[in-house]
């Protein structure tokens, strides 16, 4: 029967009771429970999962945006094969992982060396320190709502109010280590000029959450201008944007260039797995070779399953066919379809809603003025004030005509998505919209 047969078979629900019984609070990932228990899946190709019950769901989530290409595609999944037949894991150096750093050099501008890791979070973990060590300079600053993983170093600021802590287990001495600032060229330039301890800026490229609060291009240009005015290290998290909003990530498409950007999700072609890629000069603090004050390596990184063979194999394939652009071609395409047919229905319902997003992603905002002037008009707090009840009610209608967004505020798409998912899509987003109306917790015009 094996180990997969003893789960097989079994209903979400049954699931959910038995992974009560041996999970902490039944999840392996805070927003993986939706109530009064999470759909479980077992199956994906292309643009669909299938929950263990059968039904089938056009799937908008992508692995947390990780599935660029569609779910098992055909390239990744021979790779994955022919690969795992030679051995999944040598805790050694091996061929792959030269040819992995290659692509992630040759594609992202500022990736002029690379270094592997296990998550996006073990990412901004080694950025965060390699740009320490670097300015020699202890501050990071960090914008409001931006998300960065969950270590420590990142978590506060992730979320209102800015000022507390949004978790337990943090030391309070972390405070000292960071000063949390609005998205605004003028107080980024009145923090640096007060502090010169901060010797770092790290910023989520597409805006806070994946861009469901935007951020402005020209506010990266001014990033640019300000770390080099006041030396600090510039990090772009690119854990989302990068290899979805261009092959090079969105520094390539908007011609920006910081000194180091974290990577995950699509990077690692839709495996486990994350990189930094950076500047040599900052990157050269890494090598094994090189001493600094007294240490060699300057900078201590390990872990052991980097650049696994396995996931090597399934990023070289990926990364491969990222780099031709079609993916990005058909993705934002068919985002763009999404994104106008969205407003149409909140236009045709009279709710007071606005479809945006940029690339592949679409989301939506419901709220009092949401139609009013641009989406940057509205304020990041209002953007992500959606009540709980609210999103459950929404969430659970999407599903329960066959749709799962990556979050209440939208989703992202791939190249496995095609003109004739756009229909069914829309016709879900109407469905759980007027779930919303009836259940009077939307705004109506």
């Amino acid at each position: 029967m094996g180990v997969i047969g003893e789960v097989k078979g079994l209903s979400s629900q049954a699931l959910w009771e038995r992974a009560q019984r041996a999970l902490a609070g039944g999840v392996s990932h805070d927003s993986r429970f939706l109530p009064p228990y999470p759909a479980y899946f077992d199956r994906a190709q292309g643009a669909y999962k299938w929950d263990v019950e059968g039904r089938r769901y056009i799937d908008y989530a992508m692995g947390s945006a990780a599935m660029m290409l569609g779910h098992s595609h055909p390239d990744v999944v021979d790779a994955l094969r022919t690969h795992a037949a030679e051995g999944t894991f040598f805790a050694t150096v091996h061929p792959l992982e030269v040819a992995w750093a290659e692509l992630v050099q040759e594609l992202v501008p500022s990736a002029e060396r690379v270094r592997f890791v296990g998550s996006g979070t073990e990412a901004t973990m080694l950025a965060l320190r390699v740009a320490r060590a670097f300015s020699r300079r202890p501050r990071v600053l960090r914008f409001e709502g931006h998300f960065h993983g969950w270590h420590d170093y990142v978590v506060p600021g992730m979320k209102a109010p800015f000022d507390k802590f949004p978790s337990l287990g943090i030391p309070e001495a972390i405070r000292d280590t960071l000063v949390i600032c609005p998205t605004d060229a003028q107080q980024v330039e009145d923090r640096l000029k007060a502090d010169r301890q901060i010797g770092t800026i790290i910023c989520e490229v597409s805006g806070a959450n994946w861009g469901s609060v935007p951020i402005r291009e020209e506010f990266l240009r001014e990033l640019r201008v300000l770390a080099d005015r006041y030396e600090c290290v510039l990090i772009f998290d690119e854990v989302i944007t990068g290899f979805r909003w261009s092959p090079g990530g969105k520094q390539a498409l908007i011609g920006v260039t910081p000194d180091m950007t974290t990577m995950a999700k699509i990077v690692a072609g839709g495996m486990p797995g994350g990189a930094v890629g950076g500047k040599e000069p900052i990157m050269r603090l890494l090598d094994p070779r090189t001493e600094v004050d007294g240490l060699k390596p300057a900078i201590i990184h390990r872990g052991t399953f980097n650049a696994s063979p396995i996931v090597a194999a399934a990023a070289v394939a990926a990364l491969k066919v990222i780099r031709t652009g079609e993916p990005h071609r058909q993705a934002n395409r068919i985002a763009a379809r999404i994104r106008e047919g969205m407003q149409k229905v909140l236009d045709r319902l009279e709710v007071d809603g606005r479809a945006y997003g940029e690339s592949s992603t679409f989301h939506v905002f419901f709220g009092e003025g949401a139609r009013k002037g641009s989406i940057g008009d509205v304020s990041p707090a209002a953007l992500r004030a959606m009540k709980r009840d609210a999103l459950d009610v929404y969430t659970n209608g999407l599903r329960k005509r066959g749709v799962d967004f990556m979050s209440y505020t939208g989703g992202v798409t791939s190249l496995a998505h095609t003109d004739a998912d756009v229909g069914p899509t829309l016709e879900a987003f109407q469905g759980a919209v007027q779930d919303l109306i009836d259940a009077r917790k939307i705004t109506l015009l």
